[in-house]
């Protein structure tokens, strides 16, 4: 199957999260009959190149959002634009799957066992990632593929969901003076959030509290007693939880409680080896920072980058595509990532 026919077939088969089952079926009968020994954990799926140690894990997720409104053509009908497939999740992520696989054939005689994972549900909570990696064993390192135009991600954000509770005494409008008003409370809030800003990460630059959502108030006539206000903070590395709700707790009036805080922002090393093999296989010298989250933020302390084909400026969105050139730069820097890395742990083994 050619790179264009693989990413063609990945895209036609529709995977809105918690519905990745005929992907995930197709692709352990696509993998079986290239030769690879494919082990499926419901609609996740993996499967090894290589043997002993050290070991990489690729990471990709085979599940969309839904479509959105505003597309030109059938989301669920890929077609062909020139050389650019559009279609829902060409881009996010089946892009940096197709890729995947594709580098999986070029790794022959590695010096260590790389791991190629696609799992469901990440844009549902990363359920897939969270049920597989007790099977999968131990890692050096991972690569999260997400749409970065290679760029080489060693550090994400977090995301950390508060709700803002003002609360107030009720009274008829018409003696306003005798309660406290909830809402002007929680917009007093609101006002000091929007300017608030935290110690920024080098590569992710400064945390800043967004009011996402507000409800308070009974009726048109009586001082409202109680106002909510959803907070959304995408966090950094650099900032613990507890730091940020303790702080925004001391400075607002409003009573401050936890609504989410499951995905943990990350960060490697620039120094480790999954980040020097990333820079060498995309030919660049610096690495970034990733404003969105992903599978990542499940994989604990094992270091990790995440890069892939694509834009991450077209997830989400109408109209969502991946160009022919981008799906086989991706293979190339999949491939050569893998070498570099295993090259460079063979070095330090060495040096050990």
């Amino acid at each position: 199957m050619t790179p264009a026919k693989l990413l063609e077939t990945l895209v036609g088969i529709p995977s809105v999260s918690d519905a990745e089952g005929p992907l995930s079926e197709f692709l352990f009968q696509h993998l079986s009959g290239m030769g690879f020994q494919v082990h499926r954990l419901g609609a996740n799926l993996w499967f090894e190149v290589g043997k002993g140690s050290p070991r990489l894990l690729f990471a990709g997720h085979l599940d969309t959002v839904p479509p959105c409104a505003g597309w030109n053509t059938d989301p669920l009908k890929p077609h062909w634009q020139g050389e650019s497939l559009h279609g829902l999740g060409a881009n996010d992520a089946k892009g940096c799957v197709a890729a995947m696989i594709l580098a999986a054939q070029m790794l022959v005689d590695l010096e260590g066992t790389a791991v190629f994972a696609f799992v469901r549900g990440e844009e549902v909570g990363g359920k897939g990632i969270r049920e597989l990696l007790p099977l999968l064993g131990a890692f050096d390192a991972a690569v999260v593929g997400e749409p970065t135009g290679l760029k080489v991600c060693a550090a994400q954000r977090g995301m950390l969901v508060l709700k803002g509770t003002a609360k107030g005494v009720s009274a008829h409008v018409a003696h306003a003076k005798l309660g406290v008003n909830a809402v002007h409370k929680a917009a007093r809030d609101m006002v000091k959030l929007e300017s608030l800003g935290f110690e920024p990460h080098p590569l992710l630059g400064v945390t800043r509290p967004v009011v996402t959502q507000v409800s308070g108030g009974l009726a048109r006539n009586q001082v409202p007693d109680q106002c909510e206000f959803v907070i959304d903070l995408r966090t950094t590395p650099n900032l613990t939880d507890e730091e940020v709700i303790s702080r925004l707790a001391s400075e607002l009036e409003s009573e401050v409680s936890v609504l989410a805080s499951g995905y943990q922002p990350m960060a490697t090393d620039p120094g480790h080896a999954i980040v020097k093999a990333a820079l060498k296989a995309a030919g660049t010298k610096v690495p970034v920072g990733s404003n969105t989250t992903s599978d990542w933020a499940f994989l604990g302390s094992l270091p990790a980058v995440k890069a892939g084909p694509g834009d991450t400026m077209r997830s989400h969105r109408p109209n969502e595509w991946l160009s022919l050139k981008e799906l086989n730069a991706g293979t190339k820097f999949y491939a050569a990532l893998a070498r570099e890395f295993f090259r460079l742990k063979a070095l330090e083994a060495c040096h050990g």
